[in-house]
């Protein structure tokens, strides 16, 4: 097993794709926040203990507006005391700081996403295509070690992306506002009000490892099509569109109870860092438990379609 992974390894890295997807990932990761560090730079910026006595006063005012819903006025009172915080202890905020841009390029991982999904949408039908997949089928190796070889080939791969845009986001925003702020605490309000410190990079891990779940989903998803179809054309536009589609529906759904069983609804798991589930009832559980649902119905149609049909002579 571990020689057929190695294999597929170098099958992907080798391809003159791979490195253009990797540079494209750095490069983008490279532009956009040399963009917002020089966007930040050229504002005028009178501190950020000025900014929060600002936007205190702003929130203090629009409190008393009387057609405020309960829990508009909840999040200004909770974001009134978060500043105070801010204020008394002396703990400056993310703005302009490095983990400001370090926090936005971990918003890039549906790039990671879409990244990976042109590989899994290929691994398996660019064998058929290119007619390569007889040489694999006459090894000793069963057909369901190379499906599983090739599956987990292609999550390494969405794991080495996912370590290069954290890594790369780290050294260029640390070289562009330097590293004195590593050890800033993140503030956060929770759910029952109280105001909590925690660790910023901890926070920040969390966030990519639950939006890499929604990654291995939506690979798998291809890598499923992949399988079953044979068309690579097929497994990355159809993975694509479900990504973006299932962003799409979330909203027009939101009324239906059912809705919270769909998978595109649970993928986001973030909105239990946030504290804002789809649906009232759901939790983190409930979203892994419906998420292991489709995992698992994904890769049992791969397994089917992959060892049971026969390959065209």
């Amino acid at each position: 097993m571990v020689n057929l992974v190695l294999n597929e390894n170098m099958k992907i890295y080798r391809r003159a794709r791979t490195l253009f997807l990797v540079g494209f990932l750095v490069a983008l990761v490279l532009f956009i926040n040399i963009v917002d560090w020089n966007s930040d730079r050229n504002q005028q910026s009178e501190g950020w203990q000025a900014e929060l006595r600002q936007e205190k006063a702003e929130r203090i005012e629009t409190l008393k507006r009387t057609d405020l819903s309960e829990e508009t006025r909840t999040y200004l009172i909770q974001r009134i005391a978060l500043i105070d915080y801010h204020m008394e202890r002396n703990i400056p905020t993310e703005d302009g700081t490095m983990w400001d841009g370090i926090n936005d390029s971990a918003g890039m991982v549906p790039l990671i996403t879409i990244l990976t999904i042109i590989v899994a949408g290929d691994i398996m039908a660019g064998e058929f295509s290119a007619g390569t997949i007889k040489l694999l089928l006459i090894r000793p190796a069963s057909r369901l070690k190379i499906l599983i070889a090739k599956y987990i080939s292609t999550l390494i791969f969405s794991a080495l992306l996912l370590i290069a845009l954290f890594l790369v986001s780290v050294i260029i925003n640390g070289i562009l506002h330097g590293f004195g702020d590593l050890n800033l605490p993140l503030i956060e309000v929770t759910n029952d009000g109280f105001i909590v410190e925690k660790s910023m990079a901890l926070n920040l891990w969390k966030t990519y490892l639950l939006n890499g779940v929604s990654t291995v989903l939506y690979v798998t998803m291809a890598f499923m099509i992949s399988s079953a179809f044979r068309s690579s054309t097929m497994a990355i536009a159809l993975s694509i569109v479900a990504l973006f589609g299932g962003f799409m529906l979330q909203e027009a759904l939101h009324r239906f109870s059912w809705s919270k069983y769909l998978w595109f609804t649970n993928t986001d798991l973030t909105q239990y860092l946030r504290g804002t589930p789809y649906q009232e009832g759901m939790t983190l559980t409930f979203s892994i438990c419906v998420l292991a649902v489709y995992f698992v119905a994904f890769n049992l149609v791969s397994w089917l379609m992959f060892t049971r049909r026969d390959v065209a002579s």
